[in-house]
């Protein structure tokens, strides 16, 4: 039974419609709430009384099909409408909308009762005590039994466990993946996750990758050059595309993606010795150069594959790092180092200015050698005996070249492992880039500076 009678509500309803006092001054004066006057008064302008509120009333599905459509076609409010039908609330209009919009109105259909079946009881883990198992429970042994089987799944989930996830994020995907086998409340427990922290997560997960373009173009960087470069370098190299990142975010995204160098570590073993006869120490170590052909330094390195040898003898231009020449062979002679020698200066002019710099070797001692220098008007420069800091910047390149190339791939051959030099010599000129030439390549920094 409605708490105002019908001539309270119609005196209200027309004390507001007939007055010149506003819905609040006429609540206040009457003592009722100003949303109850409203409705009031929306239901005596749509139906010019205020019977009987049909409240508690079942409707059906074409009754409250042809209340939203009514409601749609007429444009009215959900106030309006319900003063229209003479419904008690507005809201539950809303209600039916929401059905109508999303699964459609119909009738709830009988469903048959049947017998409940029996939901077999989770076992709760309990974390084994010190007593003498023979005092315990059946029920206590199967909890501790349950929380050692726990235990050791959660424990194979963290060995398996990328290194590159935060250690929360970490553990709620263990706790996504283990609670269909274990309670919530205790996996949470054992991994010392707060549930806030866990519904977080969760909630990440639902969320779209927003690094997802920058993963996939870290991925393709570092497979471009088939592993050969660390986070700076791809940083760089994106950079180069026009995309702005920072090098700590790339560390980070292949860390997640376990993305890591391939190159091994570089070791040097030095012996101080004394200095040779044939030539000075002239470029005491100083590896810098202001111009190109100012200062080359050479040396050889000897590759093992299929129980053969080759030898390489490659000579580098210390302005930008690039290799002027190089020259292969099966046997370490001195036409290996004179063929080079021999490419390297043929594009030099009448006074070159030069400086070429190599270790004590026997090829560089000989008088062919010395005379093809003298020549061409070019100094040499040798390193002090068993000390290849004094050639670092040469021995560099080899030990990057064996850990970029050598060590990374596999050869049937030697004409397999020519074919692969030449190839990474080329790339090494023109496409890897390097830190200290601002991004660039030995090629691409040397006509920078000429243009």
């Amino acid at each position: 039974m409605s708490k105002y009678t019908e001539p309270f509500r119609l005196t209200a309803a027309k004390a507001y419609l007939q007055g010149t006092d506003g819905l609040r001054t006429v609540a206040r004066r009457f003592d009722i709430d100003v949303s109850l006057l409203r409705r009031w008064v929306a239901h005596y302008q749509a139906r010019s009384s205020l019977g009987p509120r049909s409240c508690g009333r079942r409707y059906s599905a074409a009754f409250k099909r042809q209340v939203v459509e009514y409601r749609r076609e007429h444009q009215l409010s959900l106030r309006q409408t319900a003063a229209h039908f003479n419904l008690g609330q507005s809201s539950q209009i809303g209600i039916w909308e929401r059905r109508y919009y999303s699964e459609g109105l119909s009738t709830p259909s009988a469903v048959p009762s049947r017998r409940p079946t029996a939901v077999s009881k989770r076992i709760k883990p309990l974390k084994p005590t010190t007593s003498d198992d023979s005092q315990k429970s059946r029920e206590q042994l199967l909890r501790e039994l349950e929380y050692m089987r726990m235990e050791n799944a959660i424990l194979k989930e963290l060995s398996l466990a990328r290194g590159g996830e935060t250690k929360a994020r970490q553990r709620a995907l263990i706790v996504m993946r283990l609670k269909i086998r274990f309670p919530l409340a205790a996996l949470l427990q054992w991994l010392g996750l707060a549930s806030s922290t866990y519904y977080y997560q969760l909630g990440c997960q639902k969320k779209p990758d927003r690094d997802a373009e920058l993963k996939a173009l870290v991925n393709e960087v570092y497979h471009q050059h088939k592993g050969r470069y660390g986070y700076r370098r791809i940083t760089l190299a994106i950079k180069k595309q026009g995309v702005t990142v920072n090098k700590k975010v790339v560390e980070r995204l292949m860390a997640a993606q376990g993305l890591r160098s391939r190159v091994r570590t570089k070791k040097y073993r030095s012996y101080r010795g004394t200095e040779g006869k044939i030539a000075a120490n002239t470029l005491q170590r100083n590896f810098q150069a202001q111009r190109p052909n100012q200062k080359w330094v050479t040396d050889v390195t000897e590759f093992k594959v299929a129980q053969q040898k080759l030898y390489l003898s490659p000579v580098m231009d210390l302005y930008n790092g690039e290799i002027v020449a190089y020259e292969m062979a099966t046997r370490p002679s001195y036409s290996l180092v004179g063929k080079m020698l021999e490419k390297a200066l043929s594009g030099l002019g009448d006074k070159p200015r030069l400086l070429i710099h190599s270790d004590q070797g026997w090829q560089y001692q000989q008088a062919h050698y010395r005379h093809a220098l003298q020549q061409c008007g070019v100094k040499q420069s040798m390193s002090r005996k068993g000390n290849c800091l004094d050639n670092a910047a040469m021995e560099s390149f080899f030990g990057t070249l064996k850990s970029e190339f050598f060590y990374l791939e596999r050869f049937e051959n030697i004409d397999d492992l020519r074919a692969g030099l030449d190839e990474y010599i080329r790339y090494y000129n023109h496409d890897r880039i390097k830190l200290k030439l601002n991004g660039l390549s030995p090629v691409e920094y040397r006509v920078q500076a000429a243009s």
